[in-house]
C-alpha cells in the first residue's frame, strides 16, 4: 500500500508487476486483478507514472464477471531529499484517464489523487509514510466526495530477504465507514535490478475486504532509455 518518496534511478524505466486475490468484501465474493506499474525518472526529483490493470475477474453470489480495469497517470516530485538521518519529502499527484465497471476494493476508486510521501531510515529500519486525499464519485447519483487515507509501513532485513509491516486507512465517503487493513510482506532481491516480492493483507473492519494475497516483480532495465545526466 505505501509508496516511497524516494524516485528510481534517472533515465532507467522500472517495472512493477503484480497479481492480487482477494476474498470477501462488499462488491464481490472473490476478485482477481493483474496489475502493471510502469516508472520513469525524467530528473533526480522528477518522476513520470504509469498504472494499469488489464484485467479484473470477479464473482459475487454464483455470477462470474471478467472485464478490463483501470488506467492513471501521474507524476511524482522530491520536495526534500533525504541525506543520512533527514528523510526524503514527495508529492505526488494522479488523474485517472480510464474509468473500469468492475467491483473495487474495499477503499474504492478514484477520479483523481493528491499524496505526499516521506521516506527515511532509523536505526537499521527504513519507514514510509504516506497521507492521500482522493476525489471519488458516486456511479449513482455523479456526488463528489473526498477521501483520506494514512499508511505506515516499517521494514528490516532478516538475511537476504526484507520483511514489512503495514497498517492503513482510508475513509469510504460513499457509503460512510472506513476501511482500515494490517499488511505484511517479504522481498527478495534476486538481481540488483531484479527483487520478487509477495505480501498478506487483512481487514480490521466490517467494510473491508477480508482478506487479499498479492504477488509482484520488481524489474529495472539495465540500460538508459535516454542518456539523462546526473543533475543536482
Amino acid at each position: 500500500m505505501s509508496t516511497p518518496a524516494t524516485l528510481t534511478p534517472v533515465g532507467y524505466l522500472q517495472f512493477e508487476t503484480g497479481g492480487l486475490y482477494a476474498r470477501h468484501s462488499g462488491e464481490f465474493s472473490t476478485r482477481f486483478e493483474v496489475n502493471e506499474v510502469v516508472k520513469l525518472a525524467v530528473h533526480e526529483r522528477l518522476q513520470a507514472l504509469l498504472l494499469i490493470e488489464p484485467v479484473v475477474k470477479s464473482t459475487k453470489s454464483s455470477s462470474d464477471s471478467a472485464k478490463p480495469g483501470e488506467v492513471f497517470v501521474g507524476a511524482q516530485g522530491v520536495l526534500m531529499k533525504g541525506a543520512e538521518s533527514r528523510p526524503t519529502l514527495s508529492a505526488s499527484y494522479i488523474y485517472r484517464t480510464h474509468a473500469s465497471p468492475a467491483p473495487e476494493l474495499d477503499y474504492g476508486t478514484y477520479r483523481q489523487g493528491f499524496m505526499l510521501l516521506l521516506s527515511g531510515d532509523v536505526k537499521g529500519f527504513h519507514a514510509d509514510l504516506n497521507g492521500m486525499l482522493n476525489e471519488q464519485i458516486s456511479d449513482e447519483t455523479g456526488a463528489r466526495r473526498g477521501q483520506f487515507g494514512q499508511s505506515l509501513a516499517v521494514s528490516h532485513p532478516v538475511g537476504r530477504f526484507i520483511v514489512s509491516g503495514e497498517l492503513w486507512h482510508f475513509t469510504q465517503p460513499l457509503v460512510k465507514g472506513n476501511a482500515v487493513g494490517n499488511l505484511w510482506s517479504a522481498a527478495y532481491p534476486v538481481r540488483k535490478n531484479l527483487v520478487v516480492d509477495a505480501a498478506y493483507e487483512h481487514g480490521l473492519t466490517s467494510t473491508s475486504t477480508r482478506w487479499q494475497t498479492t504477488l509482484g516483480i520488481s524489474y529495472l532495465l539495465p540500460k538508459q532509455l535516454l542518456p539523462w545526466k546526473h543533475r543536482g
